[in-house]
């Protein structure tokens, strides 16, 4: 496994092609968690669907001592933990440009861009699906949540009803309470945007059982 070199897309990025029966491949852009890299969830990969074309990203901004994060979390301060939406919006319209530049560099259909999401990665799946929905067919959103912050403030005039979104949470997560993503799926839901949520008894991970579900799901969403 190494990663794949390109001088278009400005994102580092690991690859497995599709089966490309039909010529252009669906495709599944993978964002990771804070302090993660593109790795992570690509370790998915080979028990997703042989067709989808997957693209892993590393997120742009380096944490120390080591790992990647799409946006800086200070997680001190008199107002307690907070996200830099700054930096947040920077990555999301990045991401949606790695995508354009892959569409034109890889054989994938841009009529199936899919995504999946874990934690911080997550949340930034959903400001961009739910910011471009005409853009994503599909979202896997693992342990996140909305944040309104990060939704162009325009974005509850596109066409949000053709979005399908997966979404699940551990019920003992210690770092993202399963109340924000169920208060997410009610404000989904609220939009016309068709939600299939589930629970886990684990805390800020993806169990077998989990991988299992959303695996199933995937068939005929993409």
């Amino acid at each position: 496994m190494s990663l794949h070199p390109s001088d278009n897309i400005p994102l580092k990025h690991l690859i497995r092609p599709g089966s490309g029966k039909n010529g252009l491949s669906p495709a599944l852009f993978m964002l990771h968690g804070y302090g993660s890299n593109e790795a992570d969830l690509f370790s998915f990969a080979d028990q997703l669907p042989e067709d989808l074309f997957i693209v892993s990203f590393r997120a742009p901004y380096d944490i120390q001592p080591f790992g990647h994060a799409w946006y800086a979390i200070n997680f001190e301060g008199p107002q307690g933990k907070w996200n830099d939406i700054p930096q947040a919006l920077d990555s999301r319209d990045l991401v949606l440009k790695c995508i354009d530049e892959a569409v034109k560099e890889y054989p994938l259909d841009p009529e199936r861009i899919n995504l999946l999401g874990f934690s911080q990665g997550s949340i930034l799946s959903y400001a961009l699906a739910l910011t471009y929905p005409d853009r994503i067919k599909s979202l896997i959103a693992l342990s996140g949540y909305v944040d309104p912050e990060m939704l162009s403030e325009n974005y509850a005039s596109g066409n949000l009803d053709k979005l399908q979104i997966y979404a699940s949470h551990g019920q003992v997560d210690p770092i993202i309470p399963s109340a924000w993503a169920q208060e997410s799926v009610a404000f989904l839901q609220s939009k016309g945007i068709d939600v299939t949520y589930e629970e886990y008894p684990v805390g800020h991970g993806v169990s077998a059982e989990n991988l299992g579900s959303f695996k199933g799901w995937l068939h005929g969403k993409y």
